[in-house]
């Protein structure tokens, strides 16, 4: 795939949408807005969670919901062991999840580190997948550790291979310490690197590893500091830490992404990542999303799924509805 021409000139980015324009005119504004956002109520949010948790859904519509989360995934693969081969069978799986069945959607995207991008849009376009976004984590995944430099270089080498959608984390011992405003700036100069000269920009993904965050005042500050900057979808971990997409830290991205279309007219994505691996917990977050936001962002321009394995049980239990009886083990691939 082409690259940007490299005398095209950057897009500038964003800036923040006028209603908020104030909130990022300083360090000090910004902070003040962050720290003036409502307080979370810890026990009222998992509860809340928890009880959205509980809700059943009946055949024909676990059969929508089921379609719906397979072409929500990030079909993902970022191991140290990754080959091109096992990129190209990702990418065969994810344009013909169920090979006997050609009704089951494609997925959403596959997420791979940014030396792998061209051969997954390769395998992509020459298997009928020229739909299915290439999604890169770059900026130091999964640590956010690196000078800014680097984290731009990592960004442009992915897009100029071919990636749809850059992950990006953020730095969070600058969050956890306060300077908000290096965050703030990084979101914006990777988003600017997402620039494309001969096609729609990549959009950026930023996670914030809610589980490093600590608390859910954190997790909204977050948020609001990610889509202020620019952001395209709020994603909540890397998947590799011990504690990823919850529930409940789920239910404070939705409420700000909520909030934030409320006041500037904008709608962001969201993205839980890490630990979701059964259909169950697939519905769980569906009816979240569909009880929190409504119909807008049940589309996966609006929602998705970061997982590995999640696919697999959502195509046996697909199976179980259209047969009445649950498949092998050799009935999908291992990843």
């Amino acid at each position: 795939m082409p690259a940007s021409s490299p005398t095209a000139p950057a897009a500038p980015p964003p800036a923040a949408p006028p209603a908020l324009a104030d909130a990022t005119a300083s360090d000090a504004a910004l902070r003040r807005f962050l720290h003036g956002l409502p307080g979370v109520d810890a026990v009222g949010l998992e509860a809340r969670a928890a009880q959205l948790g509980t809700r059943s859904i009946k055949t024909t519509a676990k059969a929508y919901a089921i379609d719906l989360a397979i072409s929500m995934i990030d079909l993902t693969t970022l191991e140290g062991a990754d080959t091109p081969g096992k990129v190209r069978a990702l990418c065969a799986k994810g344009v013909n999840p169920d090979p006997t069945d050609r009704t089951v959607p494609k997925v959403a995207a596959i997420c791979v580190y940014p030396d792998m991008v061209a051969t997954a849009r390769q395998a992509l376009d020459a298997g009928g997948g020229q739909d299915v976004k290439v999604a890169s984590v770059a900026t130091a995944f999964p640590s956010g550790r690196a000078e800014l430099g680097v984290k731009l270089a990592d960004t442009r080498d992915a897009v100029a291979a071919g990636a749809d959608e850059i992950d990006m984390v953020i730095d969070r011992g600058a969050f956890l310490s306060g300077r908000y405003m290096k965050v703030f700036e990084e979101i914006r100069a990777v988003k600017q690197a997402c620039a494309r000269a001969d096609r729609e920009d990549a959009h950026l993904k930023v996670i914030f590893e809610n589980g490093e965050l600590s608390t859910y005042d954190n997790i909204r500050r977050a948020s609001w500091l990610a889509m202020l900057a620019g952001a395209d979808v709020i994603k909540t971990s890397t998947g590799k830490v011990a504690v990823n997409a919850t529930p409940a830290n789920t239910l404070v991205m939705l409420e700000a992404v909520r909030d934030f279309r409320a006041a500037t007219g904008t709608q962001i994505g969201v993205k839980p990542a890490g630990g979701i691996r059964t259909t169950k917990d697939a519905v769980r977050y569906l009816v979240m999303v569909n009880e929190v936001l409504g119909d807008d962002w049940l589309h996966p321009d609006w929602f998705r799924f970061g997982a590995s394995s999640l696919l697999n049980d959502l195509l046996m239990q697909r199976q179980k509805l259209t047969t009445g009886r649950y498949s092998g083990p050799d009935y999908v691939t291992v990843d």
